[in-house]
This record gives C-alpha cells, structure tokens and sequence, in this order.
C-alpha cells in the first residue's frame, strides 16, 4: 500500500478564492491526532493543510451533517486541545490532499478500491485506520464502522497545470490527465479536491 506519513504541506493551495475563514479548537476537528479510528493520525501542527470535519464523530452528534474544511493556519494553545485552527469552509475552494482508493469496507476492511475516477467525484473526510498516518479522505461514504463520512468535496482539476495544458504547456503533470489509472488494492493518491458542504447542502 503506498502511505503517506504527513498531511500535505506547502504548495496544497491550486486557488486562491473563495475565502470563508472561521476558527475552531483543535479538539473539535478530526481525524487527526487522537480524533480518529486508529488514534495514530498526524497531530496538526503549523504547514499542515489536511481537509477535516469539525464537530461530533457519530450519527447522535450531527454526524455526517458536519462543516468541513481545509486547514489554513494552526497555533497551539497553552495544552494541545485548545490549539487554534482557522478553516476554509468556502464552496469552491480548490486544495491539493491525499485520497484513499477506498470504495466501500466490510466487516471493518476495504473492500472495494477504485481504479478509474472521474471529475465530479464524491470524496469523504474518513476517520477509518485503514487510512495513512497523512490522510484524511477517501471515496467511501461510509467508514470501516459503517457511519456515514461527512462529504468533503469532489474530484477536480489541477487549476494551473489544467490551464497550461489547455493552452498547449509544454508540461502534463500526471493529476492534470483524467481519467488517471489507479490500483485495484489501497493506495492514496495526491489529487486535487473542489470543496463543497455536501450533506449540509443535501440533508
């Protein structure tokens, strides 16, 4: 399985708008540090720009009705869980992060993996501990428990290699060709990430 042991850093950004900031307590957004499945995730810390939900981890608590967002600036408080977090929520946003392969789980495994996405589709923040220590989303609407993921976003274009492509660049970076091949087993793959509310917007 290709992992990743860090959420991605510099250079996550492919726009630059729209903007909509808000801040939250470190506690409140997962999955990193111990808010997740396996408790191993990556702690935040200042240049990480993973995309999370905020709020309840199960269905009683709003669950997947949850924001979500991308990370933009972190600055730790006098103990860890009341570290400052400021957060795009914005619709529209484009940002580079790590995404599972994973279709669907059973019995707590993925089980289904996908080989050929398209533009359009649904990514999911997923706290599963199928995951890397460095990624927080997959393709699964549902988690290795079986709890619906808050939807983070869809699959999209790189915004500066799709335009120089477009324009005849002289380079094709390999996110700007769709659809790309990927494996049949779990793999995580850096890809770029349109960020909508979904299930707020859909519920």
């Amino acid at each position: 399985m290709t992992q990743y042991t860090e959420f991605y850093g510099h250079g996550y950004e492919t726009s630059s708008a729209p903007l909509v900031i808000v801040d939250c307590h470190e506690a409140d957004i997962w999955p990193v540090a111990d808010n997740s499945g396996s408790g191993l995730k990556d702690a935040i810390a200042a240049g990480l720009h993973p995309v999370v939900a905020v709020g309840g981890r199960t269905a009683a608590d709003g669950r997947p009705l949850n924001v979500t967002g991308v990370v933009i600036s972190f600055r730790a408080g006098l103990t860890v869980p009341f570290g400052r977090v400021s957060l795009n929520i914005a619709d529209g946003y484009i940002v580079k992060n790590y995404v599972a392969n994973i279709l669907t789980y059973s019995g707590g495994d993925p089980l289904a993996f996908e080989t050929a996405p398209v533009i359009g589709q649904a990514v999911y923040v997923d706290d599963s501990d199928d995951l890397g220590a460095g990624c927080t989303l997959s393709l699964s609407p549902l988690n290795d428990a079986g709890v619906r993921n808050p939807m983070a976003g869809v699959l999209w274009y790189d915004q500066d290699e799709y335009v120089d492509v477009a324009q005849g660049g002289s380079v094709l970076e390999a996110d700007a060709v769709w659809p790309p091949t990927w494996l049949g087993t779990i793999a995580e793959y850096l890809v770029c990430i349109l960020l909508v509310n979904g299930w707020r917007e859909l519920a």
